[in-house]
């Protein structure tokens, strides 16, 4: 019904959208350097066999690829946000397809260059390396010979290549019985609506304020895994043996360091992450009892965890008014950091409302030669939408600083940093909304959401972290992954990490088999360290002086130029140690003891 009231794209005002000419001015000049990027695909041909011709060659080759990396990504990004303002729009679908088509036909050109750099002798290669003319490639040689242990035959290569559609299967099969083949049927809500319940609407039953329609949710859904565990069991465990072939296959120690071997990040940082955060689990158990008693509730289930203790707090922020929240509360990065970021929100950086067929959700999309956009959705009665807009504004002041400090081949930082820009904004959004709330109320519902979100990202995260791991050691040892021991091992984690006086539902054990991110292992970590690096250094700019700010905008500045762990480090936050978790979760155990005083 409410999407029937949403305006057409093209009866959206100018002002309210993004301008995209930082990218292209109009289509013609997208389609002029399509045509230019079409013509240049040949060119790899010319530098097959010759990269260990000389340092000159060597360096014309990949400077050629650079040029032909940053025009594509220029391409691309143009292409993709026309598609997110209306996805019915087929022209710019198409335009997007004929990107893809042409990405792939250059990869497949270009597929020789990391073979034919590999097989390069060590010995000429350093000597190759020392050239001058290397010299601003010599980082991005030096992260790809890392590689050379872990690279095999020509043939060998070609074969593991040949397996990519095989590998993929559990995953793909997930995927579509998750996505296509589960139906759950339909549920009435707490205002006597039926609605039909799905993965999107599962979240929204979990909020609802009668405790029978969040009970009833939990249990009708999950009577559908309950219903194909077995084909579940058997797709995750096809997921997790075939990371642990590859690693073996690449000669890695286990699945755990294939995956953080991109990062240059040792499993010590893993370790050290689960073992912070169990070290700190009494505190979480607290906070649990203390939502169980302000609920007035005589036990707590998994489905008591998502719903506001406190409601009906009412906020409204216009697009501007949103915006001089977030850039007071972004004050202490500074007069530049605030100055660039407003001319771009209230400028046209924003496509800020719905509109009929547009992508849903949020995102910040950063390049090296254009603006760094943001898609928003924006409510004006929903608080966390300012949440969302300060959040995507840190990825775009990231991306915004990194491109004007970095050349093209380091500017673009990596996952593992990328949440500490973002989650580092919302730090100092919560902390200026606390500090200023209207009542104890408003503070205390402030401090809830705060403790929600640390909860759901360090600690919910950690233990989809110590699944994996547990997993993943299982099958290198040979032990079988069945529908009983995948059950039993998550119920053991899902006993320690929500503690002695959580009732424990037998479906809970279901939710090992749902979560999409155990099909690509290894991932979610990094989110619980982002998480923790923003929360450490966010304190540390807020009670600190202009040393402390200038190390946090160097960080936003550095791009890829060095490995993640090394860019925190210089910021002034050690992941390879364990007080950056400790810290949030320290902050943790006191904002749950200031709710308890509170309410």
């Amino acid at each position: 019904m409410a999407t029937a009231t949403l305006p057409a794209r093209h009866e959206v005002p100018a002002e309210h959208t993004w301008d995209l000419s930082s990218l292209y001015t109009d289509d013609d000049a997208w389609e002029a350097d399509f045509q230019r990027q079409d013509a240049a695909i040949a060119t790899y041909e010319t530098y097959r066999g010759r990269l260990g011709e000389s340092a000159q060659t060597l360096a014309e080759a990949l400077r050629f690829d650079s040029e032909f990396d940053r025009r594509g990504e220029r391409l691309g990004i143009y292409a993709f946000l026309k598609t997110t303002e209306d996805q019915a729009d087929s022209k710019y679908q198409a335009l997007k397809s004929r990107y893809q088509n042409q990405a792939v036909r250059a990869s497949q050109t270009a597929s020789y260059m990391r073979p034919e750099l590999l097989a390069i002798e060590p010995q000429q290669m350093e000597a190759m390396m020392q050239d001058e003319v290397l010299a601003p490639f010599r980082l991005q040689l030096e992260r790809l010979l890392r590689y050379r242990p872990h690279t095999l035959s020509d043939r060998e290569e070609r074969l593991l290549a040949m397996q990519g559609e095989m590998a993929g299967a559990a995953g793909n099969a997930f995927r579509q019985l998750n996505d296509a083949d589960l139906k759950f049927g339909e549920l009435t809500d707490h205002e006597g609506r039926t609605i039909e319940l799905s993965h999107a609407t599962f979240a929204q039953f979990l909020i609802s304020p009668d405790r029978d329609v969040r009970r009833n949710a939990f249990e009708q859904y999950y009577t559908q895994f309950s219903a194909h565990e077995n084909t579940l069991a058997a797709t995750l465990s096809g997921s997790i043996q075939s990371d642990v072939y590859y690693a073996r296959a690449r000669n890695f120690d286990s699945s755990l360091s294939a995956a953080l071997f991109p990062d240059n990040v040792p499993a010590s940082v893993y370790d050290n992450l689960i073992g912070a955060v169990r070290d700190s689990l009494p505190a979480v158990h607290q906070y649990l009892d203390v939502r169980r008693r302000k609920m007035g509730l005589d036990d707590l289930h998994h489905y008591d965890t998502y719903v506001p203790i406190l409601r009906d707090i009412k906020q409204h922020h216009t697009w501007d008014q949103a915006v001089d929240v977030v850039l007071r509360s972004l004050e202490p990065l500074g007069s530049e950091y605030c100055g660039v970021l407003e001319e771009g929100l209230r400028g046209r950086w924003a496509d800020r409302y719905p509109n009929r067929g547009k992508q849903s959700g949020a995102f910040s999309c950063g390049s090296f030669d254009g603006d760094p956009y943001i898609l928003m959705n924006f409510k004006e009665e929903v608080l966390n939408d300012v949440f969302t807009l300060t959040h995507e504004a840190g990825h775009s002041m990231h991306s915004w600083y990194s491109a004007r400090s970095q050349p093209f081949e380091y500017y673009n930082y990596t996952i593992f940093v990328a949440e500490v820009a973002s989650t580092f904004n919302e730090q100092l959004l919560t902390d200026y909304l606390i500090k200023n709330a209207a009542d104890d109320n408003h503070r205390a519902y402030l401090i809830n959401n705060e403790l929600d979100s640390i909860r759901a990202t360090v600690v919910r995260q950690t233990m989809f972290a110590e699944f994996e791991k547990r997993t993943h050691e299982m099958a290198e040892a040979g032990e079988p992954l069945t529908v009983q021991s995948l059950r039993s091992t998550y119920r053991e984690l899902l006993e320690a990490y929500f503690g002695p006086n959580f009732v424990i539902d037998t479906q809970l054990e279901l939710e090992c088999f749902r979560i999409p991110h155990f099909y690509r292992a290894f991932y979610v970590y990094k989110y619980a360290t982002g998480l923790s690096a923003a929360v450490a250094l966010s304190r540390r700019v807020l009670d600190g002086g202009q040393q402390e700010l200038a190390d946090y905008l160097r960080f936003l500045s550095s791009g890829c130029s060095k490995d993640p762990l090394d860019l925190l480090k210089d910021a002034g936050v050690d992941m390879t140690a364990p007080e950056p978790v400790a810290t949030t979760l320290e902050r943790f155990a006191d904002l749950t003891q200031e709710l308890d005083r509170l309410i």
